[in-house]
């Protein structure tokens, strides 16, 4: 259980260094230090390839780090085995990403229900989460559809239900509006804003767009494998 006084996520002295073709070794991130407060939303920009892709996915446990530390919750994250850090991605963290990455054989009902089933839940639970999880971004009416039936903005709102499906500690998203036009951007970043306020999430948004960014309560620029403040973004 965590404690509801601890930070959403945290990152202290976190570095990842990767080995090229050559054989030397590449510093992507060198001593990252974040501190995201529950139901705060932050956006992270920078050049590409600064390694923001790189840092959100050591945030959200899909890779570790060199070195350093992510807490979630509270929760040491940085040194778990593979089963723990599975559990962990599944039950306290939601990904939204530029692609949608749904699975196309299923409905979008069953996509919502699929992290709920692995987490244990029964049929009829997940069913019913996924539900109230689809009409909550307003795709009620499309829980039978694939999708290869739904538009581009109704593909990434099922995968914002996804991605709270197993109502985690912090909503990590990755360019969530990079891949749609201006208009159904705005109406996702309208939802994502809408969702935080309901369900009391913290926020980390990689992001190219000015406006997302500025709806954020910070903004941090990851630059030289540092994050700073960087207000006037």
């Amino acid at each position: 259980m965590n404690n509801a006084a601890d930070p959403a996520l945290e990152a202290t002295a976190l570095s990842r260094s990767f080995v090229g073709g050559d054989g030397r070794e590449l510093a992507v991130l060198e001593g990252v230090e974040l501190h995201v407060e529950a139901r705060e939303a932050v956006a992270i920009v920078g050049s590409s390839g600064a390694g923001k892709s790189t840092l959100l996915h050591l945030l959200g446990a899909l890779d570790q780090p060199t070195s350093g530390e992510v807490r979630i919750g509270g929760r040491n994250v940085s040194a778990l085995d593979t089963e723990a850090l599975a559990g962990i991605r599944n039950e306290t963290v939601g990904f939204v990403f530029q692609f949608h990455h749904l699975l196309r054989e299923f409905t979008a009902l069953e996509n919502v229900m699929m992290p709920c089933l692995i987490a244990g839940l029964s049929w009829r639970a997940a069913g019913e989460r996924a539900r109230d999880l689809l009409a909550a971004v307003g795709l009620d009416r499309r829980l039978e559809h694939r999708p290869a039936q739904l538009s581009g903005g109704e593909q990434q709102r099922v995968a914002v239900a996804r991605a709270l499906s197993n109502e985690p500690v912090v909503l990590l998203a990755d360019e969530p509006s990079g891949n749609l036009d201006a208009h159904t951007s705005e109406e996702l970043h309208d939802l994502l804003f809408h969702l935080r306020g309901d369900r009391g999430l913290a926020m980390v948004l990689v992001t190219h767009n000015r406006e997302l960014a500025e709806r954020t309560d910070r903004i941090l620029e990851l630059k030289d494998g540092r994050l700073r403040d960087s207000a006037g973004v």
